[in-house]
């Protein structure tokens, strides 16, 4: 049985009886077969039994939880099974050497740089701004430095958004509250790809917590902040542009709140499902030759990066093609 991301988008509990789990809500028991489980994602209130959670562990399964306003709260990441000594002191090495962090850190920035004019040459769009963002990058001698050119780079990029979107205005990014609808799916989006980076992490000999770009910190996995830098415009960007384009988001799946713009329910239950799609599809991967999904070309990034710390083969950023 193939392993599929699940999505659980009302509130309810996560119970388990013997092998199997159930979520349970007012309208009844569903069964979930354990093995058909890559990882959950719960947008509603979801209480876990620690027996539910005991299998979930065994099982390798990770849950992201978002609170009812779309805002991701935190992963439940069970022990893991794969990491690596030799990997994470490797790791932990290329964070503490200046140059070895410089040149990963330069490699997100450059990956997420060619991924978004990617995106506005599919418009026929302008590209300067991007191309002097690359260079400025290239002489970059620190890791706010790099991070300086990104923010360049990414405001250039949003300043054509309202070039491309049909039906709703972007105006420019804005957080905390999302101050319009592009910037509500923008948001939720980034946060889904962060979690879906976050499994797929769990599946390598990476340590989460290392990062080269961000700054390491308590509370969170910054390695999936990084790995998402060059998915952003890939996944999510695009998937946003195709939603309102088509006209598959409409004004009433958004609700005003917190002086912001969100998704309600109707908004989530269609972003999850696009997004997931999205996940599943698939394309002929150059190098491989053969089709993979959105979500193993993620892995295959991860990939890239062990062999890189490991000194197997060099890390370039994954560029698409398409």
């Amino acid at each position: 049985m193939r392993k599929k991301n699940y999505y659980i988008i009302s509130d309810g509990k996560l119970k388990r009886r013997e092998n199997t789990l159930y979520f349970e809500n007012e309208d009844g028991a569903k069964p979930i077969p354990i093995n058909s489980i890559y990882a959950i994602y719960a947008m509603g209130s979801l209480s876990v039994t620690s027996k539910a959670i005991s299998l979930l562990s065994k099982e390798g399964v990770c849950i992201h939880f978002f609170n009812r306003y779309g805002f991701y709260e935190g992963s439940y990441y069970p022990r893991e099974t794969l990491i690596s000594g030799d990997v994470v002191v490797k790791q932990a090495e290329h964070y503490l050497d200046h140059e070895k962090r410089l040149y990963l850190a330069k490699a997100f920035v450059e990956g997420s740089i060619l991924n978004m004019e990617k995106v506005l040459l599919a418009y026929k769009l302008d590209t300067s701004d991007l191309i002097s963002a690359l260079q400025s990058l290239s002489d970059a001698e620190s890791v706010q430095e790099v991070m300086g050119s990104e923010a360049i780079a990414r405001n250039a990029y949003y300043s054509a958004f309202d070039s491309i979107l049909k039906n709703f205005e972007f105006g420019g990014r804005s957080r905390q509250p999302p101050g319009n609808e592009v910037n509500a799916m923008l948001s939720f989006g980034n946060a889904m790809l962060y979690s879906a980076i976050l499994s797929e992490l769990y599946h390598t000999q990476l340590h989460p917590a290392i990062s080269f770009l961000h700054e390491p910190a308590e509370r969170r996995f910054s390695l999936a902040l990084d790995v998402a830098e060059i998915f952003k415009p890939i996944i999510v960007d695009r998937l946003v542009f195709h939603l309102v384009n088509k006209g598959m988001m409409k004004k009433d799946d958004f609700d005003r709140q917190l002086n912001g713009v969100l998704l309600n329910d109707s908004g989530r239950r269609k972003f999850v499902k696009a997004f997931n799609e999205r996940l599943e599809s698939t394309i002929k991967h150059r190098k491989l030759k053969r089709n993979v999904s959105y979500q193993r070309l993620i892995r295959l990034e991860c990939y890239k990066l062990v062999k890189h710390i490991l000194g197997a083969e060099k890390y370039r950023p994954f560029v698409m093609w398409w």
